[in-house]
């Protein structure tokens, strides 16, 4: 019998269908699972680009530890480090964020921070207790790449730092370098960031930044100047000397400054890029314009030790140029070696003197006007001079003055330059008068006038002796006589004075005879005495103070 609500028969077993349970135990590695998905889904998104950067070694670098910062903010990682193909270098494979993405473009810099002590000083101290890491800037360009090369050495300045940059032509480099500071009056305000020889290996190009709101002070009208070492200068007012800083005098500088304008006139100020000269010294820097250079050529035929390139020019006590060159030729004529300065000069720097000079001119043009008017100064006695800078250091610079009792010369022009006629120096000529002096004293006859010096001091003392011996006592004795004589007249006189009346013109009379008496026997015993003294006095008589003894 069946069930007829079930269908079943009584006592057959009931059968349930069972749905599908899921275990707690299951349901915490699924979620963790999905966690794990979005992380991963997550890291895949937030991966940026990956890029390869060549370092000359792998000094403080170590994968999956070292992160790259950008202003102290991790942008990613170093994932591996490899020898290149010739194994002379390090590649290093970085890993960048998502959002770094500008750290791709061309001009993008990448270099390694580690502790470093150098003439700009000390650096990556922090690095000793955090470890290295690489350190980036990001570029400018439009362009992008993967693979670039790292800076062995942090740069000085990052592109986000406002500013400016301006290109610098040197002679030479001297003492400066990448870091080297930058100043305006004495206070720093930028520093070179890169140099390099120009194109033709001519000069030398560098780069300056100068870092904002100084870069407002320069103007078309700045003058740049190597600002390295100490400047000494002596004068008659003492020893002078002037330096940037100890940063400068150590690494080198360059300052920067603008000449006094008309106060009509207005600066222009510099664009980024604009480029200027570099001069050696502040005075060069700010020197008046020079004008047209015109060279010059002279012939000494006397040595020139002491001359050297870039010697002093002066024209009548003003320098107007500098010596090039100096070298030797022969003339087989007389074979000697005369030497050949040349040297440029700047008319222009006579200043007035120029000015009223070439106006009076004709030709007008600064070629023509300056040697016309160099041959008036041949014709009327110009003539160089090579003359002694200081006795101790012996160096030796060109003196063009006019000498209006100078021998006649041909004015002459080469080529190029100026012939202008020579003259020996005053050394020269005091050798030359030193020469002449001694052979004038060598031609004296001195043997025979010592021989007659000699004679002639004989004969003296013969006399001297005789006039000792004979003549010297007898006077002695005649004025000793003289002396008696006179005292027995005084006695007589007085005698007789006494008997005559007072007030008779006999006695009067001989009252002055007395007076007189008196007077000449002093003067007897002054002589005996002087002549005691003195008995030359009979041959030469009295000299000097001697006369003073007379009455």
């Amino acid at each position: 019998m069946t069930d007829e609500n079930t269908g079943k028969s009584p006592g057959q077993p009931e059968l349930r269908k069972r749905g599908w349970h899921i275990s707690l135990v299951w349901l915490v590695p699924l979620v963790a699972g999905l966690i794990g998905l979005s992380m991963l889904v997550r890291v895949w998104q937030d991966a940026g680009p990956v890029i390869e950067v060549t370092f000359e070694t792998a000094e403080g670098l170590t994968p999956g530890e070292t992160p790259v910062q950008y202003r102290n903010v991790v942008i990613g990682g170093l994932t591996n480090v490899k020898l290149n193909d010739d194994r002379s270098k390090v590649i290093a494979t970085i890993q960048l964020d998502g959002n770094a993405e500008a750290f791709t473009r061309e001009d993008s810099r990448f270099w390694v921070v580690r502790p470093r002590i150098g003439v700009g000083g000390v650096s990556g101290l922090d690095t000793l207790i955090t470890g290295g890491f690489i350190a980036a800037d990001p570029g400018s360009s439009a362009e992008t790449t993967r693979e670039f090369t790292g800076l062995e050495t942090p740069p000085t300045i990052t592109y986000g730092e406002p500013g400016k940059r301006f290109g610098l032509q040197a002679g030479d480099l001297g003492s400066l370098s990448v870091g080297s500071p930058v100043y305006y009056r004495k206070v720093q305000v930028g520093q070179v960031v890169s140099y390099g020889l120009s194109d033709d290996g001519s000069a030398v190009n560098l780069e300056v930044f100068v870092s904002s709101p100084h870069d407002r002070f320069v103007t078309s009208g700045t003058r740049f100047w190597n600002a390295s070492g100490i400047e000494v200068d002596v004068s008659t007012e003492g020893l002078e000397m002037d330096v940037q800083s100890l940063v400068s005098l150590v690494t080198g500088g360059i300052a920067f400054g603008r000449p006094d304008l008309p106060e009509s006139s207005e600066a222009v100020l510099a664009e980024a890029g604009d480029s200027f000269r570099l001069f050696d010294n502040r005075d060069g820097a700010f020197a008046a314009d020079k004008g047209r250079a015109q060279r010059i050529r002279m012939q000494f035929d006397q040595s020139l030790r002491g001359m050297s390139a870039g010697a002093p020019v002066d024209f009548m006590g003003k320098n107007i140029g500098e010596v090039n060159s100096i070298t030797l030729d022969y003339d087989p004529a007389d074979q000697s070696f005369p030497v050949i300065v040349e040297a440029e000069i700047y008319p222009k720097l006579m200043g007035q003197a120029y000015d009223k000079l070439q106006a009076a001119e004709e030709d007008r043009s600064d070629e023509t006007a300056t040697r016309k008017l160099f041959e008036r100064f041949v014709q009327n006695g110009l003539r160089a001079e090579a003359r002694s800078q200081s006795l101790i250091t012996g160096k030796l610079f060109i003196s063009l003055e006019f000498y209006p009792n100078a021998d006649d010369a041909d004015f002459m022009t080469s080529t190029q330059a100026i012939i202008i006629p020579t003259r020996p120096t005053s050394l020269d000529q005091l050798q030359a008068q030193l020469l002449s002096l001694v052979e004038r004293l060598s031609e004296l006859p001195v043997e025979s006038i010592g021989a007659n010096l000699d004679g002639g001091l004989a004969e003296m003392r013969e006399a001297m002796a005789q006039f000792n011996s004979d003549l010297l006592p007898a006077t002695r004795s005649t004025l000793e006589g003289i002396d008696q004589v006179m005292a027995r007249m005084e006695d007589t006189l007085n005698s007789a004075n006494e008997t005559l009346d007072e007030n008779s013109p006999a006695r009067h009379k001989l009252g002055q005879a007395l007076g007189e008496l008196e007077r000449m026997s002093r003067s007897v015993r002054e002589l005996t005495d002087y002549l005691r003294r003195h008995p030359e006095a009979l041959l030469r008589g009295r000299q000097g103070q001697d006369r003073s003894l007379q009455p």
